[in-house]
Formats: C-alpha cells, sequence, structure tokens
C-alpha cells in the first residue's frame, strides 16, 4: 500500500445515493482519498437494495455496494435533526470535496445547495450530479440513467434494428461513465484550487454525458443530416461492420474500415479468395447493394468452424474483430486481468475482486479495495473526529439523529 497515494490527504464526504455521484467518489477513494459516506438511517443508501431486484442477476453477495462503495466509511445520520446537520457541517468543514445527487427541493429541504455549504468551507469542492442539469423546466426532475442518459440520449431508440423493439439497458450503463465526468470535473476543481487557493461548483448530468456518448450522431442531426434507414443484421448497411455466429455458439463483431485493404484480408481468412474480385462484392457499393447475399454466404461459412478456429484464421489474416462473450465470461478473461480490469478486495470474506476504476497513473498504484461498510459501521470514529464528545454521540444515538452499525452474532 502506498504511503502516499495521488489524493492521500483529502477527504469526500459523499451525501449521494445510487451510482453515479457515488461511483465517482470510489474512484477518488482508489487513490488514497478518506471517503465518507453519509447515509440516512435506518437502511441507508437505497442503491443497497438494488443488487435483489427482480431480474438482476442472482447471488448471496450484494455485487452492486461491492462495487460502488469500496474503500468508504460509512456514517448514518437524521439529516432532520439539528444535530446530525451540525456534525454534517464539521465534516464539510474539514473536506475538500462534497458529493450528492439530491435533487434540488431535496437540497433546498436539507440545506445542503453550494450556496448553503461554501460559507462554511471557501476550499470546499462542491460536486453535484442531476439527471437533466441545473437549469431548466426539468431541473428539479428525477432522472435515472436508464431514462435521462439512455433513453433521453437517443441510444435507446439507436441501438437496436429495424422493426426490433429498443433493448432495456443493464445496471449503470450511464451511471458510471457519468461519474467519470464528474470524476474529471473535481479534479479540475482540484487544480483550479491549487492555482487560486478557491474552491467551487461542479457539475454533471446524466442527459448531457448520454448526448455525448451519442455526440457523433447527435452532431449529425446539429449539421442538419438525413439519416440512414435503420439496418438489420442480416441486411446491413457494410457487410464488414456486422456480427457472425459461429459453429459453437459464439459470436464475433467485424469492423473493417479500410476498404482498400480490409476486404482482401477477410477474402483470405474467409477461404474465398474469388470473392476479392467478384463483381457483386468488390467494391463498397457493390456489397452495400447485395449485402443481404454477401451476409448470408458469410453466416454459411463462420458457423461451419469453432470460435477458435476464426481467431486463428483473423490473426494470421490481420483481420480486425472482436469476440462477443457473455458478461459472466468476464471472471475468466485472461486479457481483463492482464489489463488490470479487476482489483482483489483484501478484506472480504471470502476471496473477491471488484471492477477497478477505468485508468491506470503510473507511478500511482490504486489502494487496496476494502469491503463496502455497513450502514452507519464507522459512525462512532467519524463523531469522535467531528468533534462530538461522548455524552452528545450517546445522545445523538439514543434520539436517531444517528446511528450505530451493530454486528448480528
Amino acid at each position: 500500500m502506498p504511503v502516499h497515494n495521488v489524493l492521500s490527504g483529502l477527504r469526500v464526504v459523499d451525501c449521494a445515493t445510487y451510482i453515479a455521484g457515488p461511483s465517482a467518489a470510489a474512484v477518488m477513494a482508489d487513490y488514497g482519498a478518506d471517503v465518507i459516506k453519509i447515509e440516512r438511517p435506518p437502511l441507508g443508501d437505497p442503491y443497497r437494495f438494488l443488487a435483489f431486484a427482480p431480474g438482476m442477476p442472482v447471488t448471496p453477495w450484494n455485487y452492486c455496494w461491492i462495487m460502488d462503495s469500496r474503500g468508504k466509511r460509512s456514517i448514518a445520520l437524521d439529516l432532520n435533526q439539528e444535530a446530525a446537520r451540525n456534525v454534517l457541517l464539521a465534516l464539510v468543514r474539514a473536506a475538500d470535496v462534497f458529493v450528492t445527487n439530491y435533487q434540488p427541493p431535496l437540497l433546498r429541504k436539507f440545506r445542503l445547495r453550494y450556496e448553503d455549504l461554501q460559507p462554511e468551507n471557501s476550499r470546499l469542492i462542491y460536486a453535484s450530479v442531476t439527471g437533466y442539469g441545473e437549469v431548466g423546466e426539468e431541473a428539479d426532475k428525477p432522472g435515472y440513467d436508464m431514462t435521462a442518459y439512455f433513453a433521453r440520449s437517443g441510444l435507446m431508440q439507436y441501438i437496436r434494428n429495424a422493426g426490433s423493439d429498443p433493448a432495456i439497458s443493464p445496471c449503470g450503463f450511464g451511471d458510471h461513465p457519468t461519474a467519470m465526468s464528474l470524476f474529471g470535473a473535481i479534479m479540475m476543481a482540484l487544480y483550479r484550487r491549487e492555482r487560486t487557493g478557491e474552491g467551487g461548483k461542479v457539475t454533471a448530468n446524466l442527459m448531457h454525458n448520454g448526448v455525448w456518448s451519442n455526440g457523433s450522431m447527435t452532431q449529425a442531426a446539429l449539421c442538419g443530416a438525413e439519416f440512414a434507414e435503420r439496418q438489420t443484421r442480416s441486411k446491413p448497411h457494410n457487410p464488414l461492420v456486422n456480427h457472425y455466429a459461429t459453429a459453437d455458439g459464439r459470436r464475433f463483431l467485424l469492423c473493417l474500415l479500410d476498404p482498400a485493404k480490409d476486404w482482401t484480408k477477410l477474402c483470405t481468412a474467409l477461404g474465398r479468395p474469388q470473392w476479392i474480385a467478384d463483381e457483386r462484392f468488390s467494391t463498397p457499393d457493390a456489397r452495400r447493394t447485395h449485402s443481404a447475399e454477401l451476409v448470408a454466404l458469410v453466416d454459411a461459412i463462420t458457423e461451419a468452424h469453432p470460435l477458435e478456429e476464426w481467431k486463428r484464421r483473423f490473426a494470421e489474416c490481420d483481420v480486425l474483430y472482436g469476440v462477443v462473450p457473455e458478461t459472466k465470461e468476464h471472471p475468466s478473461d485472461e486479457q481483463m486481468a492482464a489489463a488490470g480490469v479487476f482489483a482483489d478486495i483484501v478484506d472480504a470474506p471470502v476471496p473477491m475482486k471488484t471492477v477497478a476504476s477505468p485508468f491506470h497513473v503510473e507511478g500511482a498504484p490504486k489502494e487496496p479495495a476494502r469491503w463496502a461498510p455497513e450502514v452507519g459501521e464507522h459512525t462512532i470514529d467519524i463523531l469522535r473526529e467531528a468533534g462530538c464528545g461522548e455524552d452528545a454521540i450517546r445522545a445523538m444515538l439514543e434520539t436517531g439523529a444517528a446511528q450505530q452499525f451493530r454486528r448480528e452474532d
């Protein structure tokens, strides 16, 4: 464990729920920040229960919470009570970063807006995530990544075949990318603070990040483009950018964008060199015109051999492709492991890994991942750090202003 990491010495108050805000704080914990998670007693962040919702993968482990709350400390505070608010303000005064995704009405109710907290700490970086932005008619509207990021951005409507219903995005599909935007904004604000000594407010919203992800198509719309008719896999605009099945039920995706070179390579790999000069397929326009015929021919060939055979042929012929795995295969993916995609949770009750933050800083290895906290697991310690005496702590526990986690025997 590094003695001094990039963010060692920074304190982050994570006063957010679900994913986008809290996972940005988890990335900061990866690099040494002390992250204090504020949770509402008695049940804590509702994200604790998402892994057990209908349709989610089934396991006894709370995998959503394990990933996005690793490395944090939890204090349970009822912010409706003044004693709890006073503790929060004490934490804010000692903090470098405050992260929230509370909707504006809740921020007003609990007096957690930037203008409420900035007078307590002029060096504070206040980081806010919303569904649809800070201003406008929909500023107060609640938004999840499924609605604000995936649906509103056009991604949901775009990522489907002609004649097919749109799909539903997987859990955290837009939250985790949005978290990285928020993390970048926080780091920029911290850099500015190093130069000016002043804190400030940074924001990110799910809708904007969704449009950024769909940016090429959105820019086309901004340029008044006429959009192509939606394609199907069996009759695509470009059969060289398409997915195909193998004999063993696997699937790979071709992404061949250089027609001058890639067509010859693919024909060689498929064992059909005669197609190179075939008038039906020899040019991009010809392949588009005869795409259904070409896809059917390629299907017949790829479905005759297992994936490993196609890996070998594509490697020999320098064909750019990607395997399409099931998510359940990720734990055994050797390249993911080699690239540092996974990290061991050092204090997990059983050997377990988590998904590491998606970048690496040379010379600054990430902190070992620690088990995500229970609701109020660190309440007493954090109350003491906030300056509360034992009598005050006892009173807060008795009134419910704070809650201490009690491990069941």
